[in-house]
């Protein structure tokens, strides 16, 4: 497990977190995987002059997830065709996709250790809680339904809804205002550089964990304020931080 490293030492003042979902709060990567393959079956059915695909796996496919559907898909198709076939393929590829995902999803997928309980202690500690993801709404909503975990969030945002996603501060900077809360007060918790360059943007305190995907490079060079072993312990630094100054 990696060490913590915490850079940030004052978290008072904090009264809302913002957290992302996948590699954070659920491993999707098994949901990611089986989608782009049974999405490259079905799109060489509709092309057969495509010829065999081979499939991805598992590890390659986790290196193109945090950007959102678009961007994964046209990774996809550049791995697996000529840049010619890789554009005209899109529609299409994106269609089969969106249908497969919402048939798989959640099926391959499991909550992260100590998340519900984490969850549990940050909104015990009267934080406001938000959940932030790059993930399409249509995938989201029923992902967090099937979970449990959507109890815990008071606003969930989807990478649908607005025309600006992380690592574009937008989506972070709107949770702001709708809590009326400056993006100081506010602290994001993920697990990539999308969620860091996010937050930082934004003007909140990020603290990443250490067991998602970021794109598949190593998170320990993020720049965070810090990186965590997962959300419990998040809670309980911001626990500590409250009963030292409020007590």
């Amino acid at each position: 497990m990696t060490s913590e490293i915490l850079r940030r030492t004052d978290w008072r003042g904090i009264q809302a977190v913002i957290v992302d979902l996948d590699g954070t709060m659920v491993d999707t990567a098994g949901d990611f995987h089986a989608s782009v393959n049974a999405m490259l079956l079905a799109l060489v059915h509709q092309h057969p002059h495509l010829g065999p695909v081979e499939p991805m796996s598992a590890q390659e496919i986790v290196s193109f997830v945090g950007k959102g559907s678009e961007n994964l898909i046209r990774r996809v198709l550049d791995a697996r065709f000529s840049p010619l076939h890789a554009n005209g393929l899109f529609a299409d590829a994106y269609a089969l996709y969106d249908r497969e995902y919402v048939r798989i999803n959640g099926q391959f997928s499991n909550v992260y250790p100590n998340v519900r309980e984490g969850l549990a202690a940050l909104k015990a500690l009267g934080l406001r809680m938000a959940c932030v993801t790059n993930k399409p709404w249509n995938f989201t909503e029923p992902l967090l339904a099937k979970t449990g975990l959507a109890q815990y969030f008071e606003l969930v945002y989807g990478g649908d809804a607005f025309a600006l996603r992380k690592p574009d501060p937008y989506p972070l900077l709107k949770v702001a205002e709708a809590f009326r809360l400056e993006p100081a007060a506010v602290l994001a918790i993920g697990d990539s550089e999308n969620d860091a360059r996010a937050a930082r943007a934004a003007g909140m305190g990020v603290l990443l964990m250490p067991y998602g995907y970021n794109h598949g490079n190593p998170v320990q060079g993020v720049d965070a304020d810090g990186i965590v072993a997962d959300i419990a312990r998040v809670a309980a630094i911001l626990a500590a931080h409250r009963s030292n100054h409020h007590g």
